[in-house]
């Protein structure tokens, strides 16, 4: 059975020109088929405040008004997805950009008011694998944004780590698939002030003791959820760490497992 990978980019290699450039130099470089898959969520926010609207999150999450939503769709699917798209064209990957509601790809459901009101927040429900798996035929690397559609003319921000997940699932009953989450820092880091303090295996004993000690927090707590998520549903592996480790296996890394 064929790998494929599927590369979820992080808002700080977004930010830095340079860091994209490397990151795109070493995700072009990947022989086998691949997906990217990228937020923009600092854009984002950087955009919101020179607009004088308030930004939101909870445990690492954004709340998504109708402001916030029309600005998301601006940098994620515009300026964002079509300058990815425009570099790795330039590096000989012929991709195509996508959100959710292009081709049917991603339908997700408005999520349900419980304690928060997340806004105009999409849990994905399905992913539409047919038109995506022949442009991978014919050598085509889709560039997901971090938007869906509820299929009822909606679009819904989802969380790009979430996205990367559930294609990384709905492609496993064809593929090897691989999740690659590509950052700033080496992997999950013990003390997050030192570069060096990766921690190379977390598996679901580990991971409940990083949890109580607080280790892993904030934004990296939906990632870890996505993580274990994908193995549970034969995603053969995930790893996290810089965009070295998508061509060198030792570089040294987090990989999770069961």
């Amino acid at each position: 059975m064929e790998t494929l990978k599927i590369v979820k980019i992080g808002g700080h290699v977004l930010n830095d020109e340079g860091a994209l450039d490397a990151f795109l130099n070493d995700f072009s470089q990947i022989a086998s088929p691949k997906i990217l898959v990228h937020g923009g969520g600092k854009l984002a926010t950087a955009l919101a405040k020179q607009m004088n609207i308030e930004v939101q999150m909870n445990d690492g999450r954004r709340i998504t008004n109708a402001e916030t939503l029309d600005i998301i769709t601006m940098v994620y699917s515009g300026k964002i997805n079509t300058t990815i798209v425009a570099k790795l064209q330039a590096k000989s990957t012929n991709a195509m950009g996508f959100s959710g509601a292009d081709g049917n790809s991603i339908v997700a459901e408005k999520r349900p008011v419980k304690d928060i009101n997340y806004g105009y927040v999409g849990d994905i429900k399905k992913v539409n694998t047919t038109h995506l798996q022949l442009l991978l035929n014919h050598g085509i690397t889709p560039v997901f944004c971090a938007i869906t559609h509820d299929a009822n003319g909606q679009l819904l921000n989802t969380n790009a780590d979430t996205v990367a997940s559930e294609l990384a699932i709905a492609f496993a009953e064809t593929y090897m698939t691989e999740l690659y989450y590509c950052f700033e820092k080496n992997g999950v880091l013990k003390d997050i002030n030192q570069d060096d303090s990766v921690i190379e295996t977390i598996d679901t004993k580990n991971y409940q003791q990083l949890l109580k000690e607080n280790i892993i927090a904030d934004g990296m707590l939906p990632k870890l959820t996505n993580c274990f998520h994908a193995i549970d549903h034969h995603v053969k592996k995930v790893h996290i760490g810089t965009s070295a480790m998508l061509l060198n296996k030792n570089i040294t890394h987090t990989i999770i497992q069961k």
